[in-house]
């Protein structure tokens, strides 16, 4: 942890322990004014001659600046699939975003708490130096929902058009089972030679289209559907077309469906050229394990803690030959970290809000790729 975020983390401490006055207040506004004065405390701690030392020490990065940016995901404050995993009262929208800025972050994904109107989110993420970086296009080819599928990436990509971020994210959910209350891993899809052929035909035709659009379309293995293991993966990849239908490589559901640590750099050595979008997802070992063991969900393992960020020493992914190895294959696009998590899980130690675990990767992935 940097001097600052050491500075940070103490005042932090100061102002949970305010005068009975402060402690009155809702818990909703003093979060926020927590929030608001530690930007204040970022300000007076990281002079301009402090920036300017740290910068000319940095280390070199192993990225091109230009072509490799880092963003967050809200889901280590507040989880979409499952809305009950949040603060007590729900953290707000433009504390997520201010949060995610004052990290250090320029990205993320839309979330259900965040506004319809595009004009009013454009604003409040411009404003905070923010865009979003993808959507989330779940596609039910699968289960001959062709016209259904279509339209959903049609939204996503109009959506997309608002901004310059021109990534796609695309995942098969015909059969899936993870937002089901079943262990995930053996009670996934398994698709038939006709299903497969649907699926490729279908990330075929949205690939031209994301193509002809000026957009990336990269397909996401995700634990609990049909598309997840290596096996899974080959298959996607040498049936579809490499110009046009790129992978995500997301660290945590690999390694959440068995993948090792060397599974995931063969990956990358294989389909380094067409792998276009990064989620940077750790895992916590021992609850892993423990899921496995008692057959959680999906939603109850990421609720006991199994994603963590990168950093964060009790997981278990080596991120930093992950990143050399991208670095390696030449690898543009975006570093998202995405690190579901319940915020009001305490039985994790130590205990962490958001905020803090958004430094703990910000500084990490500054530390390892210089950017």
């Amino acid at each position: 942890m940097t001097p600052s975020s050491e500075k940070i983390k103490q005042q932090v401490q100061i102002l949970a322990n305010f005068p009975s006055g402060i402690k009155s207040l809702n818990q909703q506004i003093s979060r926020l004014l927590i929030s608001l004065l530690i930007v204040i405390l970022m300000g007076i701690t990281t002079t301009l001659p402090a920036n300017a030392e740290v910068r000319s020490g940095a280390k070199t990065p192993i990225f091109n600046p230009e072509e490799v940016r880092l963003g967050i995901t809200p889901t280590g404050w507040s989880n979409s699939d499952d809305l009950t995993m949040d603060l007590n009262p729900p953290i707000s929208y433009k504390q997520i975003i201010s949060e995610i800025s004052l990290a250090g972050f320029k990205g993320l994904q839309g979330a259900p708490k965040f506004p319809k109107d595009i004009a009013t989110l454009k604003k409040d993420l411009e404003v905070r130096g923010l865009t979003i970086s993808e959507p989330w296009v779940g596609t039910f080819f699968t289960i001959g929902a062709k016209e259904d599928s279509q339209k959903i990436f049609e939204d996503q990509m109009a959506f997309m058009k608002n901004f310059e971020s021109k990534a796609i994210v695309v995942a098969e959910l015909g059969g899936a089972v993870h937002q089901q209350p079943i262990e995930p891993l053996n009670n996934r899809p398994q698709f038939t030679d006709e299903q497969w052929k649907l699926l490729i035909d279908g990330l075929n035709s949205l690939g031209d289209q994301a193509f002809a659009n000026g957009m990336i379309l990269s397909y996401h293995p995700h634990v609990g559907t049909g598309v997840e293991t290596p096996a899974d993966i080959d298959r996607l990849m040498t049936g579809t077309k490499d110009h046009n239908v790129n992978l995500l490589l997301d660290t945590g559901h690999l390694y959440y469906s068995g993948v090792t640590q060397d599974g995931i750099l063969d990956l990358i050595s294989t389909y380094g050229s067409r792998i276009k979008h990064v989620h940077l997802k750790n895992i916590r070992q021992n609850i892993l394990d423990e899921a496995k063991q008692k057959q959680l969900s999906f939603l109850s393992a990421i609720r006991s803690g199994v994603f963590t960020v990168p950093g964060d020493k009790n997981g278990i992914i080596d991120f930093k030959t992950i990143l050399n190895k991208l670095a390696e294959v030449k690898y543009q696009g975006w570093l998202m970290v995405e690190a579901e998590q319940d915020p009001s899980n305490t039985k994790i130690k130590p205990l962490r809000e958001p905020l803090e675990y958004a430094l703990l990767a910000r500084d990490y992935l500054r530390k390892v790729t210089g950017l």
